[in-house]
């Protein structure tokens, strides 16, 4: 399988193509990549930049209409589309048919929200009229992770593309024929030039984020890329959108349900191998309960069975990448020299092949300061701390003490002193006897963090003013 970068409406070959290996079998190539340069980024931007000028015109109606076909077109692929991308990104294929169900239900929530987001707001009284519209940006760079590659395609392109902007993807080179394929398929139903593809390394990525007719970054990753991200606009003073990685922690009070919260709490931990941005990260556990809840975690967390994503019986897969996997690995090799303790858990389902793939176990680490390098930071892998707390108020000014802010959980049987000490979590979003979104949550909450996991928000009514630019008129009338 071959990925071609893919600009107004055409397939762009290149004279060369990076392999896209299978993490779970690193013997197995899934396809070839194009290898792009700045000068492809400069043709992409520029075909965008000419589409736009027509599509912005469009008829909401019509963007609108596009959309759907989209969503029914992926909907309609999910097989097909699920096995490319479990394949690339080592996520189970499972998990990843119930993404792509996530990004059709996301595309139709954002054209639910559409309708009368962007009616002009009319204002009059004697001394003159106003209007207060919304209109398109220009050129949108969407630049997307492996992890969750279908989704968060699809969370930038249906509102960019319905407020009446064009785009320029770059996938994740970890994940990229995925992406590019679905693409693909939605451009299918728009004119040439309204969705464009390019893949590279980072001249390709400085290339396009520094273009002078991109008009905003829209970006999901990781803090380190963002920071250049936003030193390659900040010379056209181009608009950015950062959804960034989080620290999430789980509060587990006193009266919580454990036959409830703890399968709960360990699929919010260890789904998708721990490797989606707002993962519990950290959970926070009255010492009271300490024990208990560790044994109870322990023994749920050892019936998960280690294997390749597209085999159906696995239920834990492996990691994406060399980079991720030994930093884990390393990470792991620090905590052993500290006076926490680590315990190793699942069974593998083929272990001949244990070292053809990026494969961990599940790790639960008990006895964890909490200062601990695995308390402050964002693994991004199948490892998770448990700390005790004494007071409510000791454990709210720990779950604080981050410079992430992304998702958070609360696990209680009392909605009412949930809500409180929700209210009191600098993040982004808080969940309270889950570790995600329902699907109202999914279609209102606005998806995004504070501090250093992120700017701005993805889902949501508020995601149009993200794409949008506000123009105000105002008619002053004649008095007298």
């Amino acid at each position: 399988m071959r990925a071609h970068m893919f600009i107004n409406n055409q397939d762009i070959e290149t004279d060369e193509y990076i392999e896209v290996k299978d993490p779970g079998r690193l013997t197995d190539i899934v396809g070839t990549v194009s290898k792009g340069t700045p000068m492809h980024v400069d043709k992409a931007v520029q075909a965008a930049h000419r589409a736009f000028l027509s599509w912005k015109k469009t008829p909401l109606e019509e963007r609108i209409s596009l959309l759907l076909k989209v969503a029914d077109k992926l909907s309609a692929e999910t097989e097909k589309v699920a096995k490319v991308v479990s394949k690339e990104n080592g996520m189970l294929v499972n998990a990843t048919r119930l993404e792509i169900g996530m990004a059709v239900s996301g595309i139709k929530n954002i054209v639910d929200l559409a309708e009368n987001h962007f009616q002009p707001k009319i204002f009059e009284d004697e001394s003159g009229w106003v209007s207060v519209e919304k209109k398109p940006m220009g050129v949108i760079a969407g630049i997307v992770p492996w992890n969750a590659p279908v989704v968060l395609t699809m969370q930038k392109l249906a509102p960019a593309l319905i407020a009446g902007n064009t785009m320029v993807f770059k996938p994740s080179p970890f994940a990229p024929i995925g992406v590019t394929m679905i693409l693909k398929m939605a451009a299918e139903f728009f004119p040439p030039g309204v969705i464009n593809v390019i893949h590279g390394d980072g001249d390709v990525g400085n290339a396009l984020t520094a273009h002078r007719l991109v008009r905003k970054i829209s970006f999901t990753g990781g803090g380190a890329t963002a920071k250049h991200v936003m030193k390659a606009a900040a010379d056209t003073l181009k608009g950015i959108h950062l959804e960034l990685g989080g620290n999430d922690p789980a509060i587990i009070l006193k009266d919580a349900n454990f036959d409830d919260v703890v399968p709960k709490v360990v699929n919010g931990v260890f789904r998708r191998s721990g490797q989606f941005c707002y993962a519990i990260k950290r959970i926070y556990v009255p010492d009271s309960k300490y024990d208990e809840f560790f044994d109870r975690m322990c023994e749920l967390t050892k019936e998960y069975k280690i294997g390749h994503q597209l085999d159906e019986r696995t239920t834990f897969g492996p990691m994406n990448n060399r980079n991720q996997y030994e930093n884990v690995q390393h990470l792991i090799e620090r905590i052993k020299q500290s006076p926490a303790r680590l315990v190793e858990l699942g069974t593998k389902l083929e272990p001949e092949n244990w070292e053809n793939g990026y494969y961990l176990k599940p790790i639960v680490v008990r006895d964890v300061d909490p200062l601990q390098e695995i308390v402050a930071c964002e693994q991004f892998g199948p490892i998770i701390p448990l700390i005790s707390y004494r007071t409510e108020k000791e454990v709210i000014q720990m779950v604080n003490d981050s410079e992430y802010g992304l998702g958070s959980s609360v696990w209680t049987s009392d909605f009412e002193k949930g809500l409180k000490i929700a209210r009191q979590i600098e993040a982004g979003m808080t969940f309270i006897n889950g570790a995600g979104q329902t699907p109202l949550g999914h279609k209102y909450i606005p998806f995004g963090g504070v501090k250093q996991s992120g700017i701005g928000r993805e889902n949501s009514e508020m995601i149009f003013d993200e794409f949008t630019e506000t123009h105000g008129i105002n008619y002053h009338k004649v008095i007298g």
